[in-house]
């Protein structure tokens, strides 16, 4: 009997080649789609689940209320960790770990930049990256590298244990372990592990309960619970700052739930993997429609043999399963396609999400999930048409042409209104996100990020700035130079303590703080609203500061220029008031900023101002190389820095253009096979309108328009869920752009275009068919 329906269902499928590609080639993209996506997402969900005692490890983070608002961050005390070992029984461990960064090392007469940070002596026993060799750091001058680190330096992890390496060419550090390579999924990527008493040794404010910067990581006991300790901690730093209070986090939820909203976790990447499974979903169910549409247009070539088949005895159910086995037979051999195209599609698409994709074929679990998304898929593909032919009355079949009602119409275009409204709401969603990017990319920011670029301060460079600004300054090409912490693209630094002359001393609030050196506004060419720049003229600047516009007012000065501001007890007056300039990612509204001077960091940004970047490079190179030779010359553009900031978005919007093409295209192949069918069953009427005497176009005309309705209300739905949509993603930015009209008609010409070439082909076939073969048609 599967033997027959097999032999069947090939036939059929070498009979009407043309049907059959669309049907496979509909469900080969849908799948590969699909199976994209369920790669992206399973990787997503993936990160950080591989540590051993994933149930017990959370990490900490502050809610701070003030000046009438709630605010939350993972930034704590490097002291908390300790503390919290101490104090708590439920906690086994704790690690402070301070931000990832790149540092200098040589050995052996190599230099390479290492990316690696600080952590405590419990975070590798805490965090399941396995030890190759050795122990963890655990005094002063001692270091854990990866293996990748090791080969590079030491040839071998057994040559790097006890070896000595230079950091920052000012440390010699004891390779006292070599641990395996972070994997791909880990959301902390680090190269080599400094023990934290280097760091508190080096950093004399993360000895103090007042400065945050570190992440505070803690393991708690089994027998623990968390909703307990989380009370437990709540108001364990209050004695140091009464506005501050300390909440747990599974660590295994951060990577995709790393968002605050009023003190509270709210989203994050999450949001983007619900977003895209959903994507996955409707443009599989897309397919299937697809192949239910093309199969009841063909209905009319197999309602007699349906016929004969129940007149020789073939109950329904037999039926069913012959037309769902063609389904679930179309649907592997689309599957087999979608697997050789996810093969060769991966590459690009790792290169495009920064993704490490392979696909699973070793693992059971893939393929069972595979099978039953196979599965799934025939039966919903096939379900339709199976129960719809093997509905069908023989003796109707076999006395002439099968007539279908009114409500068999409806629900096939239902499916076509399904697929094309969401193909409407992708369409418009990536014509705003695309919009929203490029409104970003090119507002005004208040500084001239082009030619601008920044270099790190590090090595000779600390004690050697004023030298090296005065060679630079020399060479053509460059117009201006300046150094801060940090760097201009992201001031994440904040201050507490402010105050104004006149300020409510209840009121508590933090500004944003950026130190500089002489000619910042100059080298980034922002405006000065009032008064001066920091000038070497006046030696009182050295206590004098800038704020922006809208810390101006905050403090409510109307002429603020002379006007006292102090943080922490550090008293001066404001000299210059900067119009307001964007100094974060724009999903933030601009917060008040002071600028003060720090003519000596030890660590920071050289701002270099161009006017021909790629001469410039040269000179700076070489200045750079005599000057600091121990540490490569690296360098950054400002506006590739600032583009980092919406590289999550810039994706979301190429993936959405690429998922609007598949779902728009993948439509159109259901378009094709309702204008078929309806071509199919209008022939007589199409010979008999002809002989009439209508013309050419006004049969194209005539179906046409009866076939592009069902677009027409696609679009009606279409606009209001896409307007909701965008309208809500939009909510995540703080200067966003406009919803407009235009943006609704092109997504309407785009698509009734492609609708229309879609159905002109049957439409001018139809109605070129000579009008005597229409009428003898059976």
């Amino acid at each position: 009997m599967l033997r027959n329906y097999f032999k069947i269902a090939w036939r059929n499928l070498i009979r009407n080649k043309a049907f059959s590609i669309i049907n496979i080639s509909g469900l080969a993209l849908g799948l590969t789609c699909s199976l994209l996506i369920f790669l992206w997402v399973q990787d997503e969900r993936s990160v950080d689940g591989f540590h051993a005692n994933s149930d017990q490890l959370f990490q900490v983070y502050e809610r701070r209320s003030y000046d009438g608002k709630t605010e939350a961050n993972y930034l704590t005390q490097g002291l908390l960790a300790d503390e919290l070992k101490k104090a708590v029984p439920e906690v086994e461990y704790a690690s402070s770990m301070e931000r990832n960064n790149k540092y200098t090392f040589e050995a052996e007469d190599k230099i390479y930049k290492m990316e690696g940070t600080f952590a405590s002596t419990d975070f590798l026993r805490m965090f399941s990256y396995p030890l190759l060799l050795g122990t963890p750091s655990n005094g002063p001058n001692t270091i854990s590298i990866s293996r990748k680190m090791a080969e590079q330096f030491f040839g071998s992890p057994e040559q790097a244990i006890g070896k000595t390496i230079r950091y920052e060419n000012k440390d010699d550090l004891q390779v006292t372990a070599v641990f395996e390579n972070v994997p791909a999924n880990s959301s902390q990527q680090f190269d080599f592990l400094r023990n934290w008493q280097d760091y508190a040794r080096d950093n004399e404010w993360a000895n103090h309960w007042e400065s945050t910067s570190p992440f505070t990581f803690v393991q708690l006991r089994k027998d623990a619970d968390p909703a307990k300790v989380a009370d437990k901690i709540k108001g364990f730093i209050a004695k140091y700052d009464r506005y501050r209070e300390l909440d747990l986090q599974p660590y295994s939820e951060k990577y995709l739930h790393s968002n605050f909203k009023n003190g509270q976790i709210d989203g994050g990447r999450i949001e983007y993997v619900h977003l895209f499974s959903l994507v996955a979903l409707f443009i599989l169910l897309i397919a299937c429609i697809n192949f239910m549409n093309l199969a009841t247009a063909r209905s009319t070539q197999r309602a007699k043999e349906v016929g004969v088949r129940k007149v020789v005895g073939a109950v329904r159910s037999s039926l069913i399963m012959q037309f769902i086995g063609e389904a679930i037979l179309i649907t592997f051999i689309s599957a087999i396609i979608a697997i050789v195209l996810v093969f060769l599609l991966l590459p690009a698409f790792n290169n495009f999400t920064g993704k490490h994709l392979i696909l699973p074929v070793t693992q059971p679990f893939f393929w069972l999930t595979l099978l039953g998304i196979l599965t799934l898929t025939g039966f919903t593909a096939g379900s339709y048409p199976a129960l719809f032919l093997s509905s069908l009355n023989p003796l109707r079949v076999l006395k002439g042409s099968l007539k279908l009602g009114t409500g068999a119409m409806f629900f096939r275009k239902s499916l076509v209104v399904f697929q094309f409204s969401f193909s409407v709401i992708l369409i418009v969603g990536m014509i705003i996100i695309y919009r929203q990017i490029n409104y970003v990319q090119t507002r005004n920011l208040g500084y001239d990020r082009e030619n601008l670029l920044y270099i790190p301060i590090e090595g000779d460079l600390i004690t050697k700035y004023d030298l090296f600004k005065k060679e630079a300054a020399q060479m053509p090409g460059i117009l201006s130079i300046s150094k801060m912490k940090e760097s201009p693209t992201v001031i994440g630094h904040q201050k507490g303590g402010i105050g104004w002359e006149g300020k409510d001393p209840t009121q508590e609030v933090s500004f944003s703080d950026a130190a500089v050196a002489y000619d910042f506004v100059k080298t980034m060419h922002l405006t000065l609203a009032a008064g001066r720049d920091f000038s070497e003229d006046f030696g009182t600047d050295a206590t004098a500061y800038l704020v922006n516009e809208t810390a101006v007012k905050k403090m409510g000065y109307k002429d603020p220029i002379g006007k006292p501001f102090y943080w922490d007890g550090h008293n001066g007056n404001i000299i210059g008031v900067l119009k307001d300039f964007h100094f974060n990612s724009m999903h933030q509204a601009i917060e008040p900023l002071f600028v003060r001077l720090d003519l000596n960091p030890k660590w920071g940004t050289i701002l270099v101002r161009t006017s021909n970047a790629k001469q410039a490079l040269v000179s700076l190179e070489n200045i750079y190389k005599t000057l600091n030779p121990k540490f490569p010359f690296l360098y950054q553009f400002s506006d590739q820095e600032f583009d980092k900031l919406y590289k999550s978005e810039q994706i979301v919007s190429r993936l959405t253009g690429y998922f609007s093409f598949l779902a728009i295209f993948i439509s159109c192949l259901g378009l094709f096979g309702l204008a078929t069918f309806a071509a199919a069953q209008r022939t007589k009427e199409i010979g008999v309108r002809k002989v009439l005497g209508a013309s050419v176009p006004d049969i194209i005309t005539l179906l046409s328009t009866d076939i592009l309705k069902p677009v027409a209300i696609a679009l009606l739905i279409g606009f209001p869920v896409s307007w909701y949509v965008m309208n809500q993603w939009l909510q995540n930015f703080a200067y966003k752009t406009n919803i407009e009209w235009w943006m609704f008609v092109l997504a309407a010409i785009l698509t009734i275009g492609i609708a229309i070439l879609t159905v002109s082909f049957q439409s001018v076939k139809a109605a070129l068919m000579n009008p005597v073969k229409s009428l003898k048609a059976d």
